[in-house]
């Protein structure tokens, strides 16, 4: 016999946790449903393991850069030990993650969830019938369609080693692929990135990337861009990747070959042609309140959705819309204003709001300041190399546009700008704002 709710969420991350508590507490009757532990990606295989370590490789990238600055002594990271600190913050996520559930009177399950009927989920064997369900299943690595991919380990293989390889290859060039270069490299491995496209980080300023390239090559990263992997073999002593390159082929031979070209939605073993739910291009179509235009029994919020930037505070931003159009119908739609990115490397990368190619498009009056920053005091005091930005605002409105910054501190300073884009502050409202100096926000009035 079935299972009776009013909602039924599948996934266990972010967006599962901020809808399923809000439609709990309205009185209606939930359950959660994975087939993995209780926490998502970010917690368990993503943000939150990712920025521990780099905890520990930004701190042997502050002590070089201080060697012959008054910081004596060499230092080197402890894999083991550095994994075992990251270990205290994931292992009791499940367990805890659950047990907030239960604690709001949320049933869980743990099983694959597939669809047999417009309103119903077979769990493992389990049949559970509901008034709606929302998708939040979150995304897995895309398919490179090449030989040898099953070879390939994944970002939650790689925030799991145990040692860490001496010799690694990443495949691909966004997030994944610049995050763990610094930190294997920087933890002492030997590392090769293949990037297909003619650059890194394709979601941030190319000028700003530019910069930040010479962080990769003073680290010894050996970025290959303009390069498709062709297959992956095994050998004896681990892995050789075929590449080609403007009609030249070449092998590399590595320790591990770690996936970095992509997530998406995995929506395969959903079946969700038995329910109804259309899919276009590999995406969901949705309508404007987050809900699927074939099934209106159906929602989607976060990486599943693909409405948003694939960002956790996006995750958390699409929970409250799926939440406030299932307790009181749909009125409310996703406003993705000002939701900054950033990519953690070592210095870190930051983006929000238009770039300057989309401002210009968009046939805005506009002013821009950039510059190479580095003999400011923020990066000096660091030792720190590269730092820079670049900030658009309207002519018209004096209405902060975008920000694009790299360097020290810019992972905390571009939400001041996400601030102002969001809440239409303007860039003479920021110059007036008395921030704390000496301090990477204090630098915030000459970028305007």
């Amino acid at each position: 016999m079935a299972r009776q709710y009013d909602l039924v969420v599948i996934g266990a991350g972010t967006a599962a946790m901020g809808v399923a508590t809000r439609v709990r507490a309205a009185g209606r009757t939930v359950a959660v449903v994975d087939f993995r532990p209780f926490g998502g990606t970010c917690a368990l295989r993503g943000c939150d393991p990712k920025k521990m370590l780099i905890g520990g490789t930004s701190a042997i990238d502050h002590v070089r850069r201080m060697g012959s600055r008054g910081v004596a002594g060499e230092v080197h990271i402890a894999w083991p030990a550095l994994m075992a600190f990251k270990r205290t913050f994931t292992d009791p996520v499940p367990e805890l993650q659950e047990q907030a559930y239960r604690s709001k009177g949320i049933d869980t399950f743990h099983g694959r969830s597939t669809f047999i009927g417009t309103n119903t989920l077979n769990v493992d064997g389990e049949t559970l019938d509901a008034k709606h369900i929302v998708l939040a299943s979150g995304a897995e690595p895309v398919k490179l369609n090449i030989p040898g991919e099953e070879h390939l380990a994944t970002n939650e293989d790689f925030l799991s080693l145990e040692a860490l390889p001496p010799r690694i290859i990443l495949v691909g060039g966004g997030y994944i692929a610049a995050e763990f270069s610094h930190i294997a490299a920087l933890a002492g491995a030997k590392v090769t990135v293949l990037q297909r496209g003619d650059r890194m980080l394709k979601r941030f300023d190319a000028e700003l990337v530019g910069w930040l390239m010479e962080k990769f090559e003073a680290l010894g990263i050996d970025v290959r861009t303009g390069t498709s992997v062709q297959c992956i073999e095994k050998t004896d002593g681990g892995f050789r990747v075929w590449a080609g390159a403007d009609g030249v082929t070449v092998s590399i031979d590595a320790d591990l070959v770690v996936h970095a070209a992509g997530r998406a939605p995995a929506f395969d073993a959903l079946n969700l042609e038995a329910a109804g739910v259309e899919i276009e291009h590999g995406r969901l179509k949705l309508n404007e309140f987050l809900q699927s235009v074939s099934n209106p029994a159906v929602y989607a919020a976060g990486d599943a959705a693909q409405s948003g930037p694939p960002l956790t505070p996006v995750s958390s931003h699409d929970a409250k819309v799926v939440a406030a159009n299932l307790i009181k119908g749909n009125h409310a739609r996703p406003d993705y204003r000002g939701a900054p990115s950033v990519a953690f490397t070592l210095p870190p990368i930051a983006a929000v709001g238009m770039t300057e190619q989309e401002a210009r498009t968009s046939g805005r009056k506009f002013r821009m300041q950039s510059k190479r920053a580095h003999r400011w005091f923020t990066a000096r005091q660091a030792a720190e190399s590269v730092y820079g930005f670049k900030v658009l605002v309207d002519e018209e409105t004096d209405l902060v546009l975008g920000a694009h910054l790299v360097g020290p501190l810019v992972d905390e300073v571009i939400n001041l700008f996400a601030l102002a884009i969001r809440h239409d502050l303007t860039a003479e409202d920021l110059k007036k704002t008395m921030f704390a100096y000496p301090t990477g926000a204090s630098d915030i009035g000459y970028t305007l």
